[in-house]
Order: C-alpha cells, then sequence, then structure tokens
C-alpha cells in the first residue's frame, strides 16, 4: 500500500513528498470548484434560471416542478463536492454536521414561514416525511451503492460501531418524545369531554419536551466534538496484523485488511464554507419554487397529494444530504456517510422540530409534538428496522435492499390512505394556503 510505504519511507523522503503537494490558492480553488463538477455547474447554469423562470413566467406547474427539480440536482452535488473538502480538512463528523446543518437549514426556514401562516400540520408532515427519508431512503442507498460499486465478491463496509449506537440510541430518544404526546392525547379523549382542555395538556406536555430534546442535542455536539471527537476514545484502533504502526479502517474484505490512501483537499477551507453557503441558498429558492407548483402537479399528474406531501417532497428537500451521503459511501466512507444520514435525521428529531414548537409558542401558534398515533408507529418500526441493521458496525448491499424495501412499503400505505385522515389534512392544508 502506498500509505504503508511512506510511513516507513526515511524522514528526508517524507518532506520531499510534502514538498511536491501543489500550494492551494485562492484561483487553484475557484478551478477546482469548476472543473471537478464541471457537468454538474454546466446544468445548474442552465436549469436554475430556468425553474425561476418558469415560476415567474406562470408556466405550468408540472415545469416548474420539473424545472427546479433539475437545478436541486446539480446544486446538491456541488454541496456534496464542498462538503467532501471540508471533511478533509476537519474530519468526517465535522464534515458531516456541517453538511446536515446547511441541509436542514432550509427546511427550518421553510417551517418557520408555514407555522406563521399557520400551516401547523404541512410543518408536521415535513418532520415525520424527513426523518423517514434520511433513515430509510438515503442510508438504503448508502448500504446498497457501497456493497456493490465497486463489486467485489464477499464485500462488507465497516464504521464506528459505537458511534452508530449514540446515532440510533438517540432516536429511540426521540420516538419517545413524540410518542408521549400522541398517546396522552389518545388518554385524555377517553377521559374528558372538553376538547380545549386536551389540547392545552398536549401542548404543554409537547413544550416542555422540547427542552429536552434541544438539550440533547446540546449533549450530542458536546459527545461528537469535545468528547469524542474521532471515535478512538470508544472504538481504539486496533494494531495492524503485521505492521503494528498502522491501525486497520475503511474497507474490509475477507483475506487481509487495508489503509485508506489518505486524499489531499484542494480547495482552501473558506471557499468550501462560502460554496457550501451560497449552494444552499440558491437550493433554498429553488426548493421553494418547487413546493409551489405542487398542487398543479397533483392535478396535472393525477398523483395522490398524500404522496407528494409525504414522500416525494421530503426526497427533494434533501437532495442535498442524499447526493453526500451516497457517494460518500462509493468512496468507502462510510463513518460520513451515516453522519449526514443519520445525523441529518437527529438534527431534525433534536434541533427542528423542539425549536420548531418553541417557535409557536413565540408566535403564539399551539404546534406541538402530537404527530398521530399512525405517523409515530411508523417511526418507530423505522428506528426498529434501523437499529437491527446498524448494531454490528458492518453492512453490506443486501441490507441497503432492506432499507429501501422498508420505505417502498411505508410509501405503498401513505399512497392508499383514505381521504379522511389525520394525513389527508396535511395536504389539504397546504392547498389552502395557495389558493
Amino acid at each position: 500500500m502506498a500509505s504503508e510505504r511512506t510511513a516507513l519511507l526515511p524522514r528526508q523522503t517524507q518532506a520531499h513528498t510534502h514538498s511536491d503537494i501543489p500550494e492551494v490558492t485562492v484561483l487553484s480553488s475557484l478551478a477546482a470548484l469548476w472543473q471537478s463538477n464541471k457537468l454538474f455547474n454546466i446544468a445548474a447554469l442552465i436549469f436554475v434560471p430556468l425553474g425561476a423562470a418558469s415560476a415567474r413566467l406562470g408556466w405550468a406547474d408540472t415545469w416548474i416542478f420539473a424545472l427546479n427539480f433539475c437545478a436541486i440536482i446539480p446544486l446538491a452535488k456541488m454541496l456534496d463536492f464542498s462538503t467532501d473538502q471540508l471533511a478533509m480538512r476537519t474530519g468526517p463528523t465535522i464534515g458531516g454536521l456541517l453538511n446536515a446543518t446547511f441541509g436542514n437549514a432550509v427546511e427550518l426556514i421553510l417551517s418557520v414561514f408555514a407555522l406563521r401562516e399557520g400551516l401547523l400540520d404541512v410543518v408536521k408532515a415535513s418532520i415525520i416525511g424527513s426523518i423517514l427519508s434520511n433513515l430509510l431512503l438515503v442510508l438504503g442507498f448508502c448500504f446498497l451503492f457501497g456493497g456493490l460499486i465497486p463489486f467485489v465478491k464477499n464485500k462488507f463496509q465497516k464504521f464506528d460501531v459505537d458511534k452508530a449506537n449514540v446515532s440510533t440510541g438517540l432516536l429511540v430518544l426521540t420516538f419517545l418524545g413524540f410518542l408521549v404526546p400522541a398517546v396522552v392525547r389518545v388518554t385524555l379523549e377517553d377521559q374528558t369531554a372538553d376538547p380545549s382542555d386536551s389540547v392545552s395538556r398536549v401542548l404543554a406536555i409537547s413544550r416542555g419536551i422540547a427542552f429536552v430534546l434541544l438539550l440533547s442535542y446540546v449533549a450530542l455536539l458536546v459527545f461528537q466534538l469535545y468528547t469524542n471527537p474521532d471515535g478512538l476514545l470508544v472504538t481504539p484502533r486496533r494494531p495492524h496484523p503485521t505492521n503494528p504502526r498502522l491501525a486497520h479502517s475503511g474497507t474490509h474484505e475477507e483475506g487481509g485488511e487495508e489503509e485508506d490512501e489518505e486524499e489531499e483537499p484542494i480547495t482552501l477551507a473558506w471557499m468550501a464554507l462560502l460554496s457550501l453557503a451560497l449552494t444552499t441558498v440558491v437550493i433554498a429558492f429553488s426548493a421553494e419554487m418547487l413546493v409551489g407548483s405542487v398542487e398543479g402537479l397533483s392535478k396535472e399528474a393525477h398523483i395522490s397529494e398524500v404522496f407528494i406531501g409525504i414522500i416525494i417532497l421530503p426526497i427533494v428537500g434533501n437532495a442535498a444530504e442524499h447526493v453526500t451521503a451516497i457517494s460518500s459511501a462509493m468512496r468507502d466512507k462510510m463513518d460520513l456517510s451515516l453522519q449526514v444520514a443519520v445525523g441529518s435525521a437527529l438534527q431534525i428529531a433534536l434541533l427542528v422540530a423542539p425549536a420548531i414548537v418553541l417557535s409557536g409558542w413565540a408566535m403564539d401558534k399551539n404546534m406541538d409534538l402530537d404527530f398521530g398515533l399512525f405517523s409515530t408507529a411508523i417511526l418507530f418500526v423505522t428506528v426498529l428496522v434501523v437499529n437491527s441493521l446498524i448494531q454490528d458496525g458492518r453492512t453490506h448491499w443486501l441490507e441497503g435492499w432492506m432499507l429501501l424495501a422498508a420505505y417502498f412499503i411505508i410509501a405503498i400505505g401513505f399512497y392508499y390512505i383514505p381521504e379522511k385522515t389525520e394525513i389527508v389534512n396535511v395536504v389539504m392544508s397546504v392547498l389552502a394556503s395557495r389558493s
């Protein structure tokens, strides 16, 4: 291996090797941002203006949806590249945290605007849909493509099992925070004849739980950034079987273990961060126009409003995290993939959801954490499936298919939801706001 030979070279040779690395400058960073994603950048330059023009000129909603969807995909690729550059300098934990934060900032802003308009059910639907999308769809594609590309027999990928268990443990905690208000609401409805009393109690419980979830998110940040920034305090690197100076990581295959060759960043850190911020802003504008075309798309394409509101919109809204996590898995960076996919779901549950509840309190809006028993039950099964698949610290493509199959099953259920249910009220609120 190249990394092993480098480690065994004399000091003089190592110094010469480092001097051969070209200096990263502003001009070289701009060139890298353009050349590394040239085709995607050209596509963004075409579809972003077209998407904006279609909404401005009042084109058919199907065209508005399609053009803005095509605009978000190349923008998500740029977000992926910028995040990868930052991760090379800061490590997968902070890199994944930055990506999840920038991706979820869009959802947080849109949720606040929807909350100001009184669309409480819209906000709840976006929260549940985003969690399901990240835990099942994104993680499923990560395991599937990471296990198949490149194809190797008996291949599996490894990741920090203790960090993964911390994440799944927090997911169980968030499920408990969502379950209590729903169960209390059902219990109070059976015991009291005054609906307003039930609403006020559930609201008070939700606000208390929101504070606990926010404190849990702060605790998670302390754990990731200070207590256990690289995972080595929980899962120490084990000595290499033939060379104790090397510790194993990366792809593990039967018959050998190898250390991945370290990549060097080709952009300045502040340039990558600026690219990350600007791309997120453009994605937010494109996503807003895309969401505004949903009503017309449903009528023109004869697609269920429930299916669009719960399944399709979260996929589009989280396109940045999707691209980053999947491409990282294909490069055998499973810790970064998990940090982006599961970390994004955790940010939605521990940060966005409680922040929206407290924002609603400040705006005098009755926003709570009661998502209904149906949605809460779906979330419970999702957490159960994900926990059962990642608890051993290794994965392969079949486990990816299991997660995707679970997402498809849930999608089928939402597709055939009857019209007079709690889920349909979400879409009806959206339609009412647009009329």
